[in-house]
């Protein structure tokens, strides 16, 4: 509604609308991220409250992961033909409504529903894809460094919400945890509704680092058939299947494994849900620094070299976990080494598919390819939950998780891109 008038303001005075764009897509992939935390700090109160197992309570938070990820693709093309937003502010619409339907639920399939499927379906719409389609509209130059930055909120999200829902949830219960991303995603979709555009030429604006205003692509065909056909091309791509496969292990040692399992596990070696919660807390503020400078060396370096190095080092992570003793000393070192490569992924992953696919596709490109961090997410969560119920201990999750990340370490090696047509640039100062 306002950026009409804002941006060309802005733009006058050397602020490009894009940072803007980059800024609102920060809040809400941090107020998403917040909602997508909570039930790795609620499984413990929740088994404790209704005497549901494991396994089942991870059978529902594996529907949300799965339509988490399967969402990807449809969202690059529901963001294209509807615009930013009309679809995120649907997206946040659906988290609140599903997190606020959770405190009254009192049977197993009303958790299916309103954290498989209502904040399933709203997370999925405002997940990675979001940060790809935002940088892929908005800028040329610095993009890289976007993407980090954009991808760095999943970690703020935890920083500031999961200590809180902890401490709420111990103090007033669980059912009070979940006010602050509800009260976060309201004010996202506000100001969303307020200041956000679909696109740079909706402005009068060229992308940052552009020289020309260009309209954005017209969709062909309906949303659906969009991605489908985009999925069609893209299976064709040796590169593709290799993005795929290690995203796939990507979320298999993410946030379907840590993110859903990580508090439960340390309970059952005697820590508490609050201090569980605020060693998580401590990945998220190294993941925040470790993205970042991940999308700045995917500007400089070979997305294939710094895929390798991050799989490696987060699968030997994950194998020495269970030698830290789960002290607080030994985890909080496990939660730095572990957290600087958290998400450092996303950034060469996400620079790999523009080069592979170009620019305008790159965003439906990625949805697919985050389809598959999704379904291992589902996995991890899923399989983890099992593990525990059948096995007494999560640990045989973990350790598997940890060897797949070895395996992705070397195929993403193999990952070399065709690469595609060079983009005209305008000068960096011309741009701001």
């Amino acid at each position: 509604m306002l950026a009409a008038f804002l941006a060309p303001a802005l733009y006058r005075r050397g602020v490009h609308y894009g940072f803007v764009m980059a800024g609102l897509t920060f809040l809400t992939m941090l107020a998403t991220a917040a909602a997508m935390g909570m039930p790795g700090v609620l499984m413990v109160p929740l088994e404790g409250e209704f005497h549901w197992d494991a396994a089942s309570i991870s059978g529902a938070l594996a529907i949300r992961l799965v339509l988490f990820g399967l969402l990807g693709p449809f969202a690059a093309a529901l963001l294209s033909r509807y615009g930013y937003r009309r679809v995120v502010c649907i997206a946040l619409g659906s988290i609140v409504v599903g997190l606020a339907a959770a405190t009254r639920m009192t049977q197993l399939w009303q958790l299916w529903i309103c954290w498989g499927v209502l904040v399933g379906v709203g997370t999925g719409l405002t997940a990675l894809v979001l940060a790809a389609f935002v940088s892929n509209a908005w800028f040329v130059a610095r993009r890289g460094l976007v993407v980090g930055l954009l991808t760095a909120s999943n970690a703020t999200g935890q920083l500031l919400f999961l200590p809180i829902a902890a401490w709420l949830s111990d103090l007033l219960g669980w059912r009070f945890a979940v006010l602050p991303p509800i009260v976060a995603c309201s004010a996202a979709a506000l100001l969303v509704f307020l200041l956000g555009s679909d696109h740079p030429s909706r402005v009068n604006l060229p992308a940052y680092g552009e020289v020309k205003v260009r309209p954005p692509p017209v969709p062909a065909g309906n949303a659906f058939g969009s991605a489908f056909v985009m999925l069609w091309e893209a299976s064709a791509s040796k590169v593709f299947w290799i993005l795929f496969g290690t995203f796939f292990i990507c979320g298999l040692s993410t946030n379907g494994l840590i993110q859903t399992h990580f508090i439960p596990l340390c309970h059952d070696f005697g820590m508490t849900e609050v201090a569980a919660a605020s060693v998580l807390a401590t990945m998220g503020v190294c993941d925040f620094f470790g993205t970042i400078g991940s999308g700045w060396l995917s500007d400089r370096y070979d997305s294939r070299y710094l895929l390798g190095w991050y799989y490696g080092l987060r699968g030997l992570s994950l194998l020495v976990l269970p030698y830290s003793t789960f002290s607080f000393y030994g985890l909080s070192v496990f939660a730095v080494f572990y957290g600087l490569d958290w998400i450092a992924t996303v950034p060469p992953t996400v620079r790999l598919a523009a080069k592979e696919f170009g620019r305008e596709r790159a965003a439906m490109a990625f949805g697919w390819i985050f389809t598959a961090h999704q379904l291992g997410a589902a996995t991890a969560a899923f399989g983890g939950g099992l593990s525990r119920t059948f096995l007494a201990s999560y640990l045989p999750a973990f350790y598997v998780a940890g060897f797949a990340c070895l395996v992705a370490a070397v195929a993403a090696l193999f990952a070399r891109p065709r690469g595609n047509q060079p983009v005209t640039l305008a000068p960096v100062a011309a741009a701001e």
